[in-house]
């Protein structure tokens, strides 16, 4: 079971809450401020741009310029906290929805103010958390109509046209761009598609907007893999991967594989950059949703590449054939350098597959397989050449009991009986 760890001296601005371990009740977040603010919209929607809050769903994009596209494109717009986490390594969302459903719904009610939304939707795949929403729902009732609709979990279910799609009546798949949800969405209407934990963190800037730069600049992580116990904490950007990996149980991991499956590969070097996004930019890697794992020393990356691959692969949304082929290829040539059948033209093939599949598919699913296989053949450049025509001995010991299921993250245990009491171990070098 994942654990949660809280920061030395919990501050008022952290997304995790005083009690982590307990579905927050309406009465208790009002008593932390909460639905209180007096802070207008307009206001709001100023401090979130002073702030340069990002949305926290993978692609970083900034909160305030999603939100006046949304509000100036015309017609009525719709709100949706989107809440399907398909990253395979990330609980962070289904957390949010379970532990602090109130700070969500207080963050989609802003949002709607600031876009002059007048309904929103929560969509998610969790049947617990669509439980403890609509509780939520039901013991504060929101300024506008919120609805859940909860979908099937797989990895492209979160992008944001196929939450629009899945609303709408469809199937929870990707459609071809333009146009994108903020110029015509649910019902043809201009849709913010928001993250949880973006909204969470809108939430909490409207109750302290005088910490809006420390609130921006906090983020939920989940670490796994390695040989530690799988962890969600609250970290402020700059911290190092290395002090992670430490406080994870893993202090000499080999590297990460980043940003769910969408920030590649890291080798051991990799842990001394900060979690901050635009130093990870600068060196090719992302913290995307906030999934980080830890490849534990003797680790091979060729088998995490495989296994990340892998998972791609059978996630595929069959309606691009360039994705169903090239997902394929990328795996098929990955399990071959890791059983050591594979030759130099293999290698020729993944770094040309690296460079030309990116974009080519309805979303993003495509380019976390290249840039994958891209990182790898990066990060690792003297591990390729030994696979060339040798077996792995760590591979061969590691993918036969691997696959796309060692990548999966438990969601932490959230009790709804306030007497329950989960240990809850402090974290240095968090806000």
């Amino acid at each position: 079971m994942t654990a949660i760890r809280l920061p030395t001296a919990q501050p008022p601005h952290s997304a995790l809450g005083a009690r982590p371990d307990v579905t927050e009740s309406a009465g208790a977040y009002r008593a932390t401020g909460g639905y209180q603010s007096a802070t207008r919209p307009d206001e709001l929607l100023h401090h979130l741009d002073a702030s340069g809050l990002r949305g926290r769903g993978g692609a970083g994009f900034p909160a305030a310029v999603k939100l006046r596209a949304v509000r100036e494109g015309g017609g009525v717009p719709v709100v949706v906290a989107n809440g399907e986490e398909g990253e395979p390594g990330s609980v962070k969302d289904r957390w949010l929805l379970r532990a602090r459903p109130h700070l969500v719904l207080d963050g989609l009610a802003r949002a709607a103010a600031m876009t002059g939304a007048a309904r929103g939707y929560v969509y998610l795949s969790d049947p617990e958390a669509g439980d403890r929403i609509r509780r939520a729902l039901a013991e504060h009732p929101p300024p506008l109509p919120i609805e859940v609709v909860e979908t099937d979990r797989t990895y492209v279910a979160g992008e944001e046209s196929a939450v629009v799609r899945r609303i709408d009546g469809g199937p929870a798949l990707p459609t071809a761009k333009p146009p994108r949800p903020f110029e015509r969405g649910v019902g043809g209407a201009p849709t913010l598609v928001s993250n949880v934990e973006t909204l969470a963190r809108i939430a909490l800037t409207a109750a302290r907007p005088g910490l809006r730069q420390r609130i921006a600049r906090s983020t939920l992580v989940t670490l796994s893999g390695g040989t530690g116990t799988p962890l969600l904490t609250e970290i402020q950007y700059g911290v190092s991967l290395r002090t992670l990996a430490a406080a994870h149980g893993t202090p000499d991991a080999a590297g990460a594989l980043m940003g769910g499956l969408f920030g590649g590969l890291v080798d051991a070097r990799g842990l001394d950059l900060p979690l901050e996004p635009g130093a990870l930019a600068a060196a090719g890697t992302a913290l995307g949703c906030g999934a980080i794992r830890l490849l534990a020393a003797g680790t091979c990356p060729v088998t995490a590449a495989t296994e990340a691959v892998g998972h791609l692969a059978a996630e595929s949304a069959r309606q691009c054939g360039v994705c169903v082929t090239g997902t394929a290829a990328v795996h098929d040539a990955l399990r071959a350098l890791a059983a050591g059948t594979a030759g130099p033209q293999t290698v020729a093939n993944l770094t040309r597959w690296s460079r030309a599949l990116p974009g080519r598919g309805a979303c993003g699913l495509l380019d976390a397989a290249a840039g994958t296989a891209g990182s790898l053949l990066r990060a690792f450049p003297g591990v390729v050449p030994s696979h060339l025509g040798a077996a792995c001995p760590a591979c061969a010991a590691d993918l036969p009991a691997g696959g796309p299921g060692r990548l999966a993250v438990a969601v932490p245990e959230v009790s709804d009986a306030p007497s329950a009491r989960i240990a809850l171990p402090a974290m240095k070098g968090t806000p």
